[in-house]
């Protein structure tokens, strides 16, 4: 905490991140400005909800704070960065971002807000460094409708390549290395953000559709047809990595793409060695890269599945219950912040010596188990529960719809 304290001017603001970062980390089956305040010992919410809204303080700057945090502690000169969305199923229609579109968290169209993240994936670990709200077509042709939700006026579209793009930028121009970029068909059948990360001469393993056309010596296919002409003993078996419970084996096969700029270009397609599944990349380095490289950093994108799963899981990343894009990029930055915090602790466990036999390697879960038990959780008196019972009882009572009850009782 005490590398964004600067950023607040106050001492009552420092003091509150870090008790909602606290509570964050803590084992409350629900997190939001009303649990967190009242797990904290506040007598109401009003003070979290001023700090995520209406206190000063700079939530790109923290986001900074973050990623020089990450990449102090889990820096790996073989890191990859991976991209990635995820989203957030919301009632209503005013929630900043939210409209009907599909989303991976529940598989098919719904209402929901959409992020993209920025993944920064090691061999200490991985955490996100970054992330961009993906704000849809019908917010940007509606002026006041960003202005009600906190958005500039002139808030432009983007598609979530161009977000990608975006913070990429921004975590080069911070004078920070990476060699390699790695995300799915969304980002890997967009040219444009392509053609950036070459220029910058950075390296990309992105998924591309069958129907992706690439040019090779003979002429321009698709890359079903490509792989189709792959021989039998072009095929290795390599692992993609670990998995949850043992290395995940695939046929792999490279096939050279020919184009008329500086740079190494290749197809490389994976083989399911049960289904015979396929699934393809397009890939670029700066210099010629071993096979073995191109499949280590495919198989760093699902990093970001488990970023996402222990970031909502153990951080509150997606249980906020805010409708304005400040008071929404001040959460998840914290919540960034606070899952970084267990990545890093679990890093530093792991590189402070081997593991006891019958035992497995901490785990991030273990590692906020440990943490809730032994430093978080704080003992409150049955006053404050009480008062807190009150409090939400009045609340309610104001409510619109708790009045309509009332009177139709009566």
């Amino acid at each position: 905490m005490s590398r964004i304290a600067g950023r607040f001017a106050r001492v009552e603001p420092r003091r509150r991140v870090r008790d909602l970062v606290l509570g964050l980390l803590s084992d409350l089956p629900r997190k939001n400005c009303w649990s967190i305040a009242e797990w904290a010992g506040e007598a109401t919410p009003d003070g979290m909800q001023h700090l995520l809204g209406r206190a000063r303080w700079d939530a790109g700057a923290v986001r900074d704070d973050v990623r020089e945090y990450v990449l102090e502690h889990l820096h790996d000169e073989g890191a990859v960065l991976v991209v990635d969305e995820t989203g957030d199923v919301k009632k209503g229609t005013h929630t900043v971002g939210v409209q009907r579109q599909y989303t991976g968290t529940a598989g098919r169209i719904e209402n929901a807000q959409v992020a993209v993240y920025l993944v920064y994936a090691g061999r200490r670990g991985h955490a996100a460094v970054d992330r961009e709200l993906y704000v849809p077509r019908s917010w940007t042709r509606d002026p006041d409708r960003c202005r009600a939700a906190g958005l500039d006026e002139d808030t432009v579209f983007a598609i979530k390549p161009e977000l990608a793009a975006r913070m990429i930028g921004r975590f080069l121009d911070a004078g920070h290395r990476a060699g390699w970029v790695a995300a799915d068909e969304v980002y890997g059948g967009n040219p444009k953000l392509r053609s950036a990360l070459e220029e910058r001469q950075v390296g990309y393993v992105l998924a591309i559709a069958c129907s992706h056309e690439l040019t090779t010596g003979a002429g321009k296919f698709r890359a079903d047809a490509l792989a189709a002409k792959v021989p039998r003993r072009a095929w290795q078996k390599l692992s993609a990595g670990a998995g949850a419970k043992r290395h995940r084996f695939y046929d792999w096969a490279v096939i050279d793409v020919a184009e008329p700029r500086p740079g190494s270009r290749q197809l490389l397609i994976r083989r399911n060695r049960t289904t015979g599944e396929l699934a393809y990349y397009r890939c670029f380095s700066p210099d010629p890269a071993p096979l073995n490289t191109l499949v280590r950093v495919a198989g760093s994108r699902w990093r970001v599945e488990e970023t996402f799963q222990s970031g909502k899981g153990l951080a509150g990343l997606d249980e906020h219950q805010v409708r304005r894009y400040t008071s929404w990029s001040r959460w998840v930055t914290l919540a960034m912040l606070a899952h970084a915090f267990l990545a890093v602790v679990r890093a530093d466990e792991h590189a402070r010596g081997p593991t006891p036999d019958g035992l497995i390697p901490l785990t991030c879960n273990e590692i906020q188990r440990l943490f809730i038990a032994l430093v978080v959780r704080p003992v409150r008196e049955v006053a404050h529960r009480f008062a807190w019972s009150a409090w939400r009882r009045r609340h309610q009572a104001r409510a619109g719809h708790y009045r309509r009850q009332a009177a139709n009782q009566t």
